[in-house]
């Protein structure tokens, strides 16, 4: 889908740079990607840690899985 949006210069300069993309919309796409897979990540292991699921695994195994180094 095409899209027509506002964005300032020095924050696709910092998703170019981030994502080492040096066109923008392959920047801006490869972003939003990144930025929902961390979401649903981030909804899933929050859900894990309330027990509203099934699945199984010590706190060592969900630090494992969890990349402190994305914000």
């Amino acid at each position: 889908m095409r899209i027509t949006v506002e964005i300032e210069d020095s924050k696709i300069k910092a998703i170019q740079k981030w994502t080492k993309q040096t066109k923008k919309s392959p920047a801006l796409a490869q972003a939003l990607d990144d930025y929902l897979e961390q979401r649903q990540r981030e909804e899933f292991l929050a859900k894990v840690m309330a027990g509203a699921t099934d699945y199984r695994a010590s706190n060592d195994e969900l630090e494992a899985h969890t990349d402190l180094s994305k914000p």
